[in-house]
């Protein structure tokens, strides 16, 4: 997921997608011929990737099939979808979190398809039983980074942030904005192990954080940016954003950025689907952008284009091999419930800005 700004308006996106129902229509565009003189037909892919765009020139250029990105943040994405549910203008959808992805799955606006890509385990772990969209790769939330050079207190869990050594200290995303921070927070939530009292059980934990002087910032930069500057010495943000600040930032006497990955960290697949009312011609393209981004060649692309960013992802195919610059993967994680913690979405995000931000 890029570091600028990703889901402003995703909850009320993720909501009017959860209404969506009946027509769907491929995106109009004149078809192209391939080179035995077979009618190739552009795909149209919403994508909110720092690498979607060279992904699409390169399956053009193995393929020959046009595609045209529409590059944009995760919120707006989301909203176009909801807005264009009687003429959808997609072909697929590619951005960070499966939620909406299950939702539209439920409304039947999805096309069923399961890549031959083989997937280890944690690929096993977030993909869909029902194979209605595909996982490409995942990062995790929340990665807890630090100043060292300010401070030697280093949590072992989410609850020893609320003691007296964090006073004031840490820092987080706000969900309205930043599409990473809804999974962390559903993530919390979801540790306590029972969906009927993990929400209260996670709403008083950032209460009691929020008490302990947790400052909230719109995005992952921003947050970052605090703790650069010392406004924080913790920052909960996404895996793929604190990585790339340990990469991209020269340690200094004042400033030396460190990880940590707190139990449980949740996972936060990029994920890809395809409107199951497009033609039998774009969906067998479309298949073959799923092959194509899960193949050894699609995944060079992958981790190549944003190397400090969307690229510091963990591959969930068993060929693929990680960035060197990417730590271990962390050894507890949790896959939460995209159909039920996508459905919480809206009045989780609307609890959380009227009583923690």
């Amino acid at each position: 997921m890029k570091t600028r700004t990703r889901a402003l308006g995703a909850a009320a996106a993720l909501a009017g997608i959860a209404l969506l129902a009946g027509c769907s229509a491929a995106a109009a565009a004149p078809a192209a011929s391939g080179s035995a003189g077979a009618k190739l037909e552009p795909l149209v892919l919403y994508a909110a990737e720092g690498y979607d765009a060279n992904m699409g020139k390169a399956f053009t250029a193995k393929t020959g099939i046009p595609v045209k990105v529409d590059d944009d943040s995760t919120g707006p994405l989301l909203t176009k979808v909801a807005a264009e549910k009687n003429n959808p203008q997609w072909s697929m959808l590619w951005v960070d979190g499966d939620q909406a992805f299950a939702s539209l799955a439920q409304q039947g606006q999805l096309l069923a398809y399961q890549s031959p890509a083989a997937l280890n385990a944690v690929g096993k772990t977030i993909a869909p039983a029902d194979h209605s969209y595909t996982p490409t790769g995942t990062t995790v939330m929340a990665a807890l980074i630090y100043n060292a050079a300010k401070t030697t207190s280093v949590p072992t869990s989410y609850d020893e942030l609320l003691g007296a050594a964090y006073i004031g200290k840490v820092g987080m995303n706000d969900p309205a904005q930043s599409g990473p921070t809804y999974p962390f927070i559903a993530g919390v939530m979801n540790q306590d192990g029972s969906k009927a009292t993990g929400i209260k059980a996670g709403e008083a934990f950032f209460e009691k954080l929020k008490a302990n002087g947790l400052h909230v910032y719109p995005t992952n930069g921003d947050t970052l940016h605090a703790l650069e500057t010392g406004q924080v010495e913790y920052g909960l943000i996404q895996s793929s954003a604190a990585i790339g600040e340990t990469i991209k930032v020269k340690p200094t006497a004042d400033y030396q950025p460190k990880i940590v990955y707190l139990p449980k960290s949740t996972l936060l697949p990029s994920v890809l689907g395809i409107d199951k009312h497009i033609d039998a011609t774009q969906q067998a393209e479309a298949k073959k952008f799923v092959d194509f981004a899960l193949s050894a060649a699609g995944q060079k692309v992958m981790q190549a284009e944003d190397t400090s960013g969307d690229s510091l992802y963990w591959p969930i195919v068993t060929s693929v091999k990680a960035l060197p610059q990417l730590p271990a993967f962390p050894s507890a994680y949790q896959r939460i419930d995209p159909t039920y913690w996508g459905s919480q979405e809206p009045g989780i995000v609307s609890w959380f800005e009227q009583n923690i931000k």
